[in-house]
């Protein structure tokens, strides 16, 4: 006789998502799994627009919505609020800005759990893609391809797996939460990765499964794809500053990248040789971008491809920005900590 369905809380922090809201929770709503096995919490990081109209226009219909509000607006603590108050016997956080694409999405994340045995799902995050040669389209190609995120993430693969759940865990079953508690609510970003990163060092396992991708849309300009990777890439200093021993040299490329765009050429100057070298290294390092571009976008013609390649510089500009600025926020505090220099 098959086992009870488990309950399953889906946990959704948001913030000014009024585009895309209705369309994800209405396919929640209508999961082929059993009525009364699960819920939903969102939690509204004090949105600007109609998000919090749109859920409350849903609240009254159907009562397995819930709206909680997130006063601190960081998606860490709306990931708390969800699976601080949530239900469940497991947990899978959905973002407001992401699709399904599956009628039996709840049904595969408890399958998962049971066929796996284990404590953490994760899974695929591909982009849509929109049809027209646009600027979104230049961002999900830029930040699908092999220069655009780690070569160790797992967001893009489709197999079925055990593995790290750092770059892609998202699913969680209760006991995750009473041994290593939540998320650390001083990130604005990278909280997940944070998490992660403390789920994998509690001995948890983690299995990886296609079956429970979701399809994220892209930044839909150059403007929002810069702040994002800032604060990305702000996230990533402060999770290497509280996880010293997770630094690997990769994390790196992205400063290396800034540091030779802004800094090189006042260093230059003083040698012919270090001009020398700076425009053989720079040229080497955009030749790889381009010559990714026009893999890409080949087919959308030259244009396109130039999009491609500003999404994959802005890609590492904001990354590498995003982690210098951690870097001089962590200094300016610890400056202001001791008093300042005439203490």
């Amino acid at each position: 006789m098959k086992a009870e369905a488990p309950f399953i809380t889906v946990v959704m922090p948001v913030r000014n998502e009024e585009n895309h809201i209705s369309a994800v929770l209405d396919e929640l709503l209508l999961q082929d799994y059993p009525r009364n096995c699960f819920e939903i919490i969102v939690a509204d990081g004090m949105s600007t627009d109609s998000t919090g109209e749109v859920v409350q226009a849903l609240m009254t219909r159907d009562e397995r919505v819930k709206l909680f509000p997130n006063p601190r607006r960081f998606p860490s603590a709306g990931r708390n609020i969800g699976f601080r108050n949530g239900k469940g016997d497991v947990f899978v956080v959905i973002d407001g800005h992401c699709r399904l694409g599956n009628p039996g999405y709840l049904q595969a994340v408890a399958d998962c759990f049971e066929r796996s045995g284990a404590e953490c799902l994760g899974r695929p995050q591909p982009f849509m893609e929109p049809g027209e040669p646009s600027t979104g389209k230049a961002i999900a190609l830029a930040r699908s391809s092999r220069f655009g995120h780690s070569r160790n993430s797992y967001i893009h693969k489709d197999e079925e797996c055990y593995a790290s759940p750092v770059s892609m865990g998202c699913a969680y079953r209760r006991e995750v939460f009473e041994k290593i508690g939540y998320l650390d609510e001083s990130f604005d970003a990278c909280e997940d990765v944070e998490f992660n990163y403390r789920v994998e060092q509690a001995g948890f396992k983690t299995f990886f499964s296609s079956k429970i991708g979701v399809l994220y849309y892209p930044r839909e300009s150059f403007t929002q794809l810069g702040r994002q990777m800032l604060r990305y890439g702000a996230g990533r200093f402060r999770f290497l500053v509280k996880h010293k021993e997770a630094f690997k040299a990769e994390m790196l490329a992205t400063v290396v990248f800034c540091a030779l765009l802004l800094l090189g050429p006042f260093l230059a100057i003083h040698h012919p040789l270090l001009m020398a070298s700076y425009l053989l290294l720079l040229f080497l390092l955009l030749a790889l971008l381009a010559a990714e571009s026009l893999r890409l976008g080949s087919r959308y013609g030259i244009r396109f491809v130039a999009r491609i390649m500003a999404a994959l510089i802005i890609t590492y500009m904001g990354l590498g920005l995003g982690m210098a600025k951690g870097a001089i926020d962590k200094f300016t505090g610890l400056f202001k900590k001791t008093g300042g220099a005439g203490s």
